[in-house]
């Protein structure tokens, strides 16, 4: 597949991304089963992955969005930038952040201390992928769908300079 001039192959199918999301879904069922989670989606890329995980939810819970970001093109720009902040309050409460992916780390780093200050009462974190990359993080996700290589990817809500978030499969730079 070509994206903006650059070749793409499939990484993770469609099938196995909708098994892994219903079985994350299972994870948090049951660890969260008397907590009624915040869930924190990050846009623009958790959109999909959120809209299918939190269907597949049986317990009470809220959802909150924030839309934050760090990449220009294909690579981090070092900066995280915030346009939107969650309108729920934090404090006493079981947040669950939703992300697309997990490279570096800065992004969520900038929001967990965030959230650390505004008393949530615990804060965790489930991503869909997760590059173990060589750096260093102050922290690691507790629900983890995929672990990927240090790839550029695209589809399933990520993107391309806004190109590619509505692919099915999630797709590597070849």
């Amino acid at each position: 597949m070509i994206i903006n001039g650059r070749e793409f192959e499939v990484l993770i199918s469609r099938e196995d991304i909708r098994n892994r999301v219903v079985r994350m879904a299972r994870e948090i069922n049951r660890d969260y089963s008397d907590k009624n989670p915040l869930f924190l989606v990050i846009l623009k890329g958790a959109f999909i992955f959120a809209a299918d995980f939190i269907r597949e939810v049986r317990i009470p819970s809220e959802i909150a969005f924030m839309r934050l970001g760090s990449y220009e093109g294909m690579h981090s720009t070092g900066k995280v930038k915030s346009w939107m902040d969650p309108e729920e309050d934090p404090e006493g409460r079981h947040v669950i952040i939703l992300e697309d992916i997990v490279d570096t780390g800065r992004t969520l780093s900038h929001l967990l201390k965030s959230f650390e200050h505004l008393g949530a009462h615990s804060i965790e974190i489930a991503t869909l992928l997760f590059k173990d990359l060589p750096v260093e993080r102050d922290f690691i996700p507790r629900y983890i769908g995929f672990r990927i290589p240090d790839r550029f990817v695209v589809g399933y809500g990520l993107d391309y300079d806004g190109t590619g978030r509505n692919l099915k499969d999630i797709y590597q730079i070849t």
